[in-house]
């Protein structure tokens, strides 16, 4: 290649003036030209003809800090307006919702503090959020209890994403994503969920039924869901992907796009690197 092939286009810089509306702030990001500015630009473009296009099922991925952060209200808006077709996110995400929903408050922390002394205080610490103990595992577990009591009467074998229908049936919280994937008829895959207070309480709960003996339990059976992501993922024309976060929820993700060739349109945002393996 010759040098002028590499200095085809020079950076004009972002252009701000007084009359510019939300959408022209946005379009200036194409000006910016380093780092991240330029991604930013293009992911936009990439959502935007995403949603324009009405033959592709558009899946939304994130993991559970979106749920124990601000991002929560933001996420249940996104799936108001109709936005998304299917949710994959982990079982932490379900139990955060759970949580907030039930009452439990999460408070602005740091990253530096010393975790002994919050076990002593009874605080537990998700990166630089405290989250007082009993406004997490007490409350999900409380809640898991009383829904599992009725689900239990109703059929003994449940798939995860029927189980998480419910949840959300059985929440109030305007701002739960659960509640309004449930609302909406919008499926939620949860291919980790066993690793989770909520996983957790499942558990206990069946521990508890077969310590009384002769009593049947309740079964999670993710076959079920891997069968109904199936046919989701084959009967589309075309998949997009929304991927906030990397791990289980991304792989996720990514995993079964595989079988329709892959996504044909895409977003990741993560602060993971490809060079240890990350996803």
């Amino acid at each position: 290649m010759r040098r002028k092939d590499f200095l085809t286009k020079y950076i004009k810089g972002f252009n701000y003036n007084d009359s510019m509306n939300f959408i022209d702030v946005l379009s200036e990001f194409k000006n910016m030209g380093g780092f991240t500015a330029k991604d930013f630009y293009d992911s936009l473009n990439i959502i935007v003809n995403m949603l324009r296009d009405e033959e592709c099922t558009v899946f939304l991925s994130f993991t559970a800090n979106m749920i124990a952060t601000g991002l929560r209200k933001l996420i249940t808006k996104y799936i108001k307006y109709g936005l998304v077709d299917v949710i994959i996110t982990t079982g932490g995400s379900i139990d955060h919702d759970i949580a907030k929903s039930t009452g439990g408050k999460y408070f602005e922390g740091t990253f530096y503090v010393d975790d002994k002394l919050l076990r002593k205080m009874r605080i537990h610490r998700l990166g630089n959020i405290f989250i007082p103990i009993e406004n997490y595992g007490e409350k999900i577990e409380t809640f898991t209890y009383r829904l599992l009591e009725k689900l239990i009467k109703i059929k003994n074998i449940w798939s995860p994403s029927e189980i998480l229908y419910e949840v959300g049936k059985a929440i109030k919280d305007p701002d739960s994503f659960l509640r309004m994937c449930s609302l909406k008829g919008i499926p939620i895959f949860s291919p980790g969920i066993v690793d989770s207070a909520f996983g957790t309480s499942i558990f206990f709960f069946n521990e508890t039924l077969r310590l009384r003996k002769n009593e049947k339990q309740l079964v999670l059976d993710p076959l079920a869901d891997m069968r109904k992501i199936s046919k989701i993922i084959y009967s589309s024309k075309r998949l997009g992907a929304i991927i906030l976060g990397g791990g289980i929820s991304k792989h996720h993700t990514i995993w079964w796009s595989q079988f329709k060739n892959g996504l044909d349109y895409s977003i990741y945002v993560t602060t993971s690197v490809e060079w240890d393996g990350s996803l």
